[in-house]
């Protein structure tokens, strides 16, 4: 049963055909027949935000895809006549006057459509020019299909987001600062207690016999990606010499390890057990040795 949460990798690997059922809900997911993009937007895209790009409830597309999972004649995906939703969808709305305003000065531009054909990770360059911006200044992403991931992580950290589609494989997001939030919601979580649950981003000091002042856990299970890779590179940028990232994951980030070479880190990886990774990170040692 293919559920809204599900990656859509996770709904591929089931039958290559419900490929065919993404294509007739929105040609954008014809990026998904290159290889290169489907390593990068597939493991990302869940299949509620793939309604939300198609312009559908997410239960609509989930029962498309179950029932041509189970071969259901009503379930066949094409043809069919675009519902009322899609054909609004498809006309772009005006770009709000107040960002079209704004002078190129104050426009931070990235653009990731090379980088996303290349099948090359564009999430650490997206967020580390995030970081850079400066008050006033607006962020616009360009990429070949519609970021919707990159909406929760942004909103946030105090942004609000316009988009606009300029071809299918074409689309533009400006990111700004949301009126009256503080720059970013990072302030520290709670306090746990053994009646509060703890959230699956919750940085604390280790709880085991090895505890150690030098150790910091950050627990990402059940985050959506990118937000374990953003929240460990953001972490790292201000931890001190000395200390020990532990990032707890369900899986080996096979993404972030070559993002903490290139920053000067080393890392162990151990996998404790099918839905367990324990990844130690730490600054690597310099020529005369730590302290």
């Amino acid at each position: 049963m293919i559920r809204a949460e599900d990656k859509l990798s996770t709904v591929l690997a089931r039958d290559e055909r419900l490929l065919d059922v993404l294509v007739a809900a929105t040609p954008n997911f014809e990026a998904l027949r290159s290889p290169g993009l489907r390593k990068n937007m597939a493991p990302r895209v869940t299949v509620e935000q793939a309604a939300q790009m198609a312009g559908l409830e997410a239960a609509i597309l989930v029962a498309r895809l179950n029932g041509a999972l189970a071969d259901l004649p009503a379930a066949s995906p094409a043809p069919r006549p675009a519902p009322e939703h899609e054909e609004s969808a498809a006309q772009p709305a005006a770009l709000p006057a107040a960002l079209a305003a704004i002078p190129a000065e104050r426009l931070l531009d990235v653009d990731v459509r090379e980088d996303l054909r290349a099948g090359i990770e564009p999430f650490a360059r997206i967020m580390g020019a995030a970081r850079s911006l400066s008050p006033g200044v607006v962020l616009r992403i360009r990429a070949i299909f519609e970021p919707v991931p990159l909406y929760g992580v942004f909103r946030k950290k105090g942004f609000d987001h316009f988009t606009e589609r300029i071809a299918a494989d074409d689309w533009r997001v400006w990111f700004f600062r949301a009126e009256g939030t503080a720059a970013a919601d990072s302030a520290a979580p709670a306090p746990t207690t053994a009646d509060t649950p703890r959230s699956s981003h919750t940085l604390e000091a280790p709880q085991s016999d090895d505890d150690t002042e030098d150790v910091l856990v950050l627990d990402v299970r059940g985050l959506e990606p990118p937000e374990p890779m953003v929240r460990t590179l953001e972490l790292l940028e201000t931890m001190p010499r000395g200390k020990t990232l532990l990032q707890l994951n369900v899986r080996v980030p096979q993404f972030l390890l070559p993002h903490l070479e290139e920053r000067g880190f080393v890392y162990e990886i151990r996998e404790q057990s099918t839905d367990l990774v324990r990844l130690f990170i730490r600054h690597r040692p310099d020529r005369q040795g730590e302290r």
